[in-house]
């Protein structure tokens, strides 16, 4: 059998800084198979998007990777060389970042920037790699494609600008996408369109997808498996379906409990109560027991992260028990 798309074990992403080290991503495991999508979930700050760079080997100093591994398609994409890096990135993995600004030149024309994407790694004619990058933006919601092509990213609105980086990172049907929040400054609307559109090029073309967002709407429409993240570990981890139906950890229970769409008219909207500890000075043992309402002595000592059902992993103590009979 061929391996899965991506393999991240035990990684480990630290920024040494000269107030401490900063461990932004510490132990984090997970899996995403050809055509699926994982939904990486958290709060701000919880290093969901540091994992991302983690694995594209954008981490910029003080910041590095220092431990784990990073299998994709078998190749562990930590030992690579820049150069090795450069050829894989855009190609066969892209990367849609939550400011479109981080993809789009802002002196260069669209079509330059897309007509020479596609160059950089596929060997098309001229007009041929014009095609592709028209057909991306009409995929992607744009009208009138071919006189968008001419425009500078200034003149777009940011929610067009984000659609084109999105187009960008389609451009060349890519084995692995990491999309950070990409929908965050889109409408309704165009959102549920590109949603859509994620979701075909991963059933279609075999891409495998990892969703980085705060919205468990999103993630429950189009994720096939979660991970929720806290404080730098991932804390909870399993198919959507089940991890949203009947979650174990009891920050994945506030954050599904925060969602105002769960609340009744009139009352107060919940919240989970404090803040993110900071990561330089993170508590002993389970880092969310100051914030959690089934904290007790034993939460003092480091929680293994355990299978208590097939598929479904926690990092607690003691789990929701009518999850784990469920």
């Amino acid at each position: 059998m061929s391996p899965p798309t991506l393999q991240v074990r035990n990684l480990k992403t630290h920024f040494f800084t000269r107030a401490g080290v900063v461990r932004a991503v510490d132990d984090v495991s997970f899996t995403v198979e050809s055509g699926k999508v994982l939904g990486l979930v958290g709060e701000s700050g919880s290093g969901k998007s540091v994992t991302g760079f983690s694995i594209l080997g954008l981490v910029d100093p003080p910041g590095r990777v220092t431990g784990g591994s990073i299998l994709f398609k078998g190749q562990d994409l930590a030992t690579l060389s820049e150069a090795a890096m450069r050829r894989l990135r855009g190609n066969r993995i892209a990367m849609i970042f939550q400011d479109p600004m981080m993809t789009l030149n802002p002196v260069l024309r669209i079509d330059t920037q897309m007509i020479e994407t596609v160059l950089a790694h596929a060997k098309v004619s001229r007009e041929e790699a014009r095609q592709r990058a028209r057909d991306a933006l009409g995929q992607v919601g744009i009208p009138s494609p071919e006189e968008r092509l001419h425009a500078y990213p200034h003149q777009f609105s940011g929610g067009m600008r984000q659609r084109v980086a999105i187009a960008i990172a389609l451009l060349h049907k890519p084995d692995l996408i990491v999309a950070d929040e990409p929908t965050t400054a889109l409408d309704v609307t165009i959102q549920g369109q590109i949603l859509a559109e994620a979701q075909k090029l991963c059933a279609e073309s075999g891409t495998a997808l990892i969703w980085i967002t705060h919205d468990l709407s999103v993630v429950a429409g189009l994720a096939d498996d979660i991970a929720v993240m806290y404080a730098g570990k991932v804390v909870e981890q399993g198919p959507v379906v089940d991890v949203l139906d009947a979650p174990l950890h009891p920050y994945t229970v506030g954050l599904i409990g925060s969602v105002p769409s769960r609340n009744h008219r009139g009352e107060p909207l919940r919240q989970i109560p404090g803040m993110t500890p900071s990561l330089l000075n993170l508590p002993a043992g389970c880092a969310f027991r100051a914030r959690c309402p089934r904290a007790e002595a034993r939460c003092a000592e480091p929680p293994p992260f355990a299978e208590y059902r097939p598929g479904r992993f926690a990092r607690c103590i003691h789990p929701y028990q009518e999850a784990v009979a469920a």
